[in-house]
């Protein structure tokens, strides 16, 4: 498979209340991607965007699109990306 730039992987940033407890609570961020990326695409594509050690990716395909739940490393904060990239 031919490897996607790391914008047409993640597209945006999923806020919900469900998604800012994970924030705070679990240094996870929850991101809409695209239908057909991997784990290991998405994993790739976050840490080349944002210069962060993802720890894993859980996806789960929903109605409005595909979903990823991404945990990063203790040394990083997802709230502190999440302020980055104007969650807050």
């Amino acid at each position: 498979m031919v490897e996607k730039s790391p914008y047409k992987i993640l597209f945006h940033p999923h806020v919900t209340e469900k998604a800012m407890d994970h924030m705070d609570k679990g240094n996870k961020l929850e991101f809409l991607v695209h239908k057909n990326a991997t784990k290991s695409q998405i994993k790739r594509a976050f840490e080349k965007i944002f210069e962060v050690e993802v720890v894993s990716v859980n996806t789960r395909n929903l109605p409005d699109g595909k979903h990823a739940v991404i945990k990063l490393s203790e040394k990083y904060s997802a709230e502190e990306i999440g302020t980055r990239i104007g969650i807050f």
